[in-house]
């Protein structure tokens, strides 16, 4: 299959989980291990990345959202808010192993391409698809490589530019199974967002 068609499917299945809620959301996301170890390794650095994300979030929906209380008397998250916040909590830990599944099992190359080629009708809007995927390449090699700061100011500092790099992206044609995986994958999305 064209990289494309893999990365097309992918955004659709993040947008079809985030109709998750309740059982399916908790099977959803005990299926992390099935992905292996390296998934599940990027999971956690992301997940310890959005850390105080998650923390906000729990606390802004648990006591923001109108309900009955948990407990009798000051400071009482509703029971409703904690519903909220679990589930809200859940679809944004499913996107976050979204994101280290595909950078785990997908190429940088295919990545490229496949975003080279989803850019590409953009072209006529003036947005040039070339730059497009160089500051993808940049954003993905800055986070891979960024130093743990013990000092803010570290973040500011331009890194090094150690050589000329070039990139050649390697594409083909789309075949009909292509075509045929992204309409089938478009119609599970919309079904499962219509069932939410």
């Amino acid at each position: 299959m064209h990289p494309t068609t893999y990365l097309v499917v992918w955004l659709l299945t993040l947008v079809a989980s985030q109709s998750l809620d309740g059982l399916p959301l908790a099977a959803a996301l005990l299926l992390l291990p099935l992905f292996g170890g390296p998934a599940l390794r990027r999971f956690g650095r992301l997940a310890w990345g959005t850390r105080w994300l998650f923390l906000s979030l729990f606390v802004i929906l648990a006591w923001g959202t109108a309900g009955e209380p948990v407990w009798s008397g000051g400071l009482a998250p509703s029971r409703e808010g904690l519903a909220e916040a679990a589930t809200h909590l859940g679809r944004l830990l499913l996107a976050l192993m979204a994101v280290a599944v595909l950078l785990a099992w997908m190429p940088m190359s295919d990545l490229l391409t496949a975003t080279h080629r989803l850019l590409a009708p953009l072209r006529a809007c003036g947005i040039d698809p070339d730059r497009g995927v160089v500051r993808l390449l940049l954003v993905l090699r800055y986070i891979e490589t960024m130093p743990r700061p013990r000092d803010w100011r570290i973040l500011l500092a331009v890194p090094p530019n150690s050589s000329d790099e070039f990139l050649e992206l390697a594409d083909h044609r789309f075949s009909w199974f292509d075509v045929l995986t992204m309409v089938v994958a478009g119609a599970v999305a919309i079904f499962c967002l219509r069932q939410a």
